[in-house]
């Protein structure tokens, strides 16, 4: 048993004289009998169920495989204060009434979402200093998973307390990859785009020269969604910016050290008289502006377009319906093309994807991290033989195979999901230097390399490797603060000041220099003092003096 797993064995010795079968049994490898001899301590927790999440007849959230394994393993009873889907924010609303009201909170919060949520639950006071605890209590894994960027805390923090646990995903996870119709490239015998100019003559053709060969001009060269905005986690365009050294709609790092919001960086504008002069030649779908992300990737899965962009996993989903929708159809996944003068760029993605919450009247909130630790340590890793070698569950199917017919689909009974944290455990960059070694023909070793290898396609590989191939294109959100004090009264004004900016420059309703008045009045309307306060949050945190 690992050290981090004794810990709260330890406190429960001390608290009954039946903690004694509890350390040995657990430090033997057996299981325990909850109810005959070892005392069990309840964690009442909450978290938005998604419709991904499903359970076999006779099961719940509060009844399952995972919550048995807590129970028998762990001694621990897991407990929804109450359930809400995450569908329509319906658990959002939820949780502000139950804050608003002063009603019952429970011991954990495990929430990924609305940031403005997760800053009125922090400061709302009821949560502990979670740093002090994780500095106590947290194991090794778990804390060089943490370590590999320590700034996955600042979200989640207020007067210089650690009040959120970050949950991590793992590192590039949606760093994006441009997916081609290769059958098309190979219809035009076109090579891999390396630039801006070679893209444009690949869109030429897929727009105005009848890839799919039906006799219509129905197709178009790239499908782009910014209903919600340019630089998105699926049908992103943010690409179009680092061609040019900018990244819209997040603050990035200047050669001078300052942090600047790229909506606002000169390079933006050029990024934008692209994008319209795509849009006049008919190369993106001129409904662009209404797609939303998963609307813009069904031009791409219907066949109607030739490129979108987007994470290495998509060929498990959504593309996987393109060789569905489409006979002949092949996908392939190429590298991020440059601007004319080598200069590129990609949005970059953080390893945590949520946070975890600890209420300051639970009775015992070491019995979290011993639940927590047990993961990081047994489940993120497994070693072979050992309690997770094949998941959570024994019947689990890894995320990716194909059900044979009439089975249930693969990801119905996935358990990993049913734990307090959405997806058990997750080390950062482990997912990715799996992938990488196997898609440069080494073999799987491990038990988890093996369920990666069982549930990641060829064309999925070699994604993959062009994500790690192309990692120092990663520009990441370099403000992971707080929203300051400007932001939280300015920030609605000026992102539809600036979304209303850009929309109107792409469909060509305002030339390209009115990206300048636009500039000027995000300054006066709060962009200015927004910067200043920004970069006084940099140097805070780096230890630098105002």
């Amino acid at each position: 048993m690992d050290k981090s797993d004794n810990k709260f064995l330890l406190r429960l010795l001390a608290a009954s004289a039946l903690g004694l079968s509890l350390l040995i049994s657990g430090c033997s490898g057996g299981s325990t009998d909850p109810g005959n001899s070892t005392p069990s301590i309840t964690i009442t927790y909450l978290r938005p169920w998604g419709p991904d999440v499903k359970f076999p007849a006779g099961e719940d959230q509060d009844n399952n495989v995972h919550t048995r394994w807590a129970k028998e393993k762990l001694g621990l009873e897991l407990k929804n204060l109450w359930v809400s889907p995450s569908t329509n924010n319906a658990f959002e609303t939820k949780l502000r009434l139950t804050l608003a009201s002063d009603a019952e909170m429970p011991d954990i919060i495990a929430y990924r979402g609305d940031f403005n949520l997760v800053r009125e639950l922090i400061e709302s006071g009821k949560f502990l200093d979670a740093g002090e605890l994780f500095d106590e209590y947290a194991g090794d894994v778990w804390k060089q998973a943490v370590n590999e960027d320590p700034a996955v805390w600042y979200p989640f923090m207020q007067d210089g307390k650690r009040i959120g646990i970050p949950i991590l995903d793992y590192a590039y996870n949606s760093d994006p990859v441009m997916w081609i119709r290769e059958d098309w490239m190979q219809t035009f015998g076109f090579d891999a785009p390396k630039t801006l100019s070679d893209l444009e003559n690949i869109m030429e053709a897929f727009t105005n020269q009848d890839p799919d060969g039906n006799g219509e001009k129905d197709t178009y060269g790239l499908t782009i969604g910014f209903k919600n905005w340019v630089n998105t986690w699926m049908s992103d365009a943010g690409w179009v910016f680092g061609a040019y050294g900018a990244m819209p709609n997040q603050w990035n790092l200047t050669e001078d050290g300052e942090l600047e919001f790229g909506s606002v960086a000169p390079e933006s504008k050029q990024a934008l008289e692209k994008l319209h002069s795509w849009m006049s030649k008919g190369y993106i779908p001129e409904m662009a502006g209404w797609y939303d992300e998963a609307k813009a990737v069904e031009e791409f899965t219907a066949g109607r377009a030739g490129i979108v962009v987007g994470p290495h996993w998509m060929p498990s989903w959504p593309l996987e319906d393109l060789e569905k929708n489409v006979e002949g159809a092949r996908l392939k996944a190429y590298p991020i093309p440059s601007g004319d003068d080598g200069q590129a760029g990609r949005h970059g993605t953080s390893i945590a994807n949520g946070v975890i919450l600890i209420n300051k009247d639970m009775a015992h909130p070491e019995a979290f991290f011993t639940y927590q630790n047990y993961l990081f340590n047994h489940f993120a890793n497994p070693t072979v033989s050992g309690d997770f070698e094949i998941g959570l569950a024994a019947d689990d199917t890894p995320e990716g195979d194909q059900p044979l017919p009439d089975e249930e689909p693969a990801e119905s009974y996935i358990s990993e999901k049913y734990t307090i944290t959405f997806d058990g455990a997750r080390i950062p960059g482990l997912n990715m230097a799996t992938l990488l070694k196997l898609a440069r023909g080494e073999e799987a070793q491990t038990p988890f390399e093996k369920r990666v290898e069982a549930s990641a396609s060829r064309v999925m590989l070699e994604a993959a490797e062009i994500v790690m191939d192309q990692k120092d294109l990663s520009m990441k959100q370099m403000f992971t603060g707080a929203p300051t004090a400007t932001m939280q009264m300015n920030n609605d004004i000026l992102a539809k000041l600036e979304k209303d900016a850009f929309t109107q420059i792409i469909y060509g309703k305002e030339p390209i220099d009115s990206f300048d008045t636009f500039v000027e009045k995000w300054k006066a309307a709060g962009g200015e003092q927004i910067t200043r306060e920004v970069n006084e949050w940099y140097r805070s945190v780096r230890g630098e003096e105002h």
